[in-house]
């Protein structure tokens, strides 16, 4: 009989990108160590400071919701399995950065496509779309985000220059039905997360007016 002890098992936050008409999974990006702290920040869409009397309680749509989250990467283990982890030692943490870069990028082929279009007299060109991306922190927060924040500090460096220790800021806004619509994906996903919140808000104990020092609402 073994005596280690039991471990429950560490679950991670991190990115996915999907294609949104089919859901298909087109990268996964895992965090390699859970931040510390994750900020969000909630601002009612209400009708706002001009909005007539009778109006006063009414809200536009759900709330605009933002993240801001750190993440860090560092390859100091990898670095010490050389055989185990040849990208490391060739490139250091720079696939890694690149992966979490090229959310903000559109990609060259659709560059080229729209350089092709302007190049053919083509009057109006589409703005390129790119892949729908979630932020996953447990089952209960998968939420269709904007990535609009991206910093990174890279602090140490291996022999050749490569990164092999950093630290990422990431903004993140959370996008809702105003912004992508009951159709869409990502729509869809959006619903599932507030249908979460009412029903976690549900589980909450609510308190008394003799807690709050009053017996009944004047």
């Amino acid at each position: 009989m073994s005596n280690a002890p039991i471990s429950p098992r560490l679950i991670k936050g991190g990115l996915v990108l999907i294609d949104p008409p089919t859901s298909a999974v087109l990268r996964v990006i895992v965090l390699q160590y859970n931040p510390d702290t994750v900020t969000r920040t909630l601002q009612a869409q209400s009708m706002g400071p001009n909005a007539d009397r009778s109006e006063a309680l009414r809200l536009k749509g759900p709330a605009i919701e933002t993240i801001k989250l750190e993440a860090e990467l560092d390859a100091t283990d990898q670095l010490e399995q050389p055989d185990q982890n040849p990208n490391t030692v060739q490139f250091g943490i720079l696939p890694q950065l690149a992966a979490l870069e090229t959310i903000l990028y559109p990609t060259t082929t659709q560059l080229q496509s729209n350089n092709s279009l302007a190049q053919s007299g083509t009057l109006e060109i589409v703005p390129m779309e790119t892949p729908l991306l979630l932020f996953v922190w447990t089952r209960n927060r998968v939420l269709p985000v904007r990535m609009t924040d991206f910093s990174v500090t890279e602090e140490a460096f291996d022999p050749v220059l490569n990164p092999i220790r950093a630290k990422v800021s990431l903004g993140l806004r959370v996008l809702n039905i105003d912004d992508l619509g009951f159709d869409h994906k990502g729509g869809s996903l959006f619903m599932a997360y507030l249908r979460q919140k009412e029903d976690l808000a549900s589980k909450s104990p609510s308190g008394s007016l003799s807690g709050l020092g009053i017996e009944q609402i004047p």
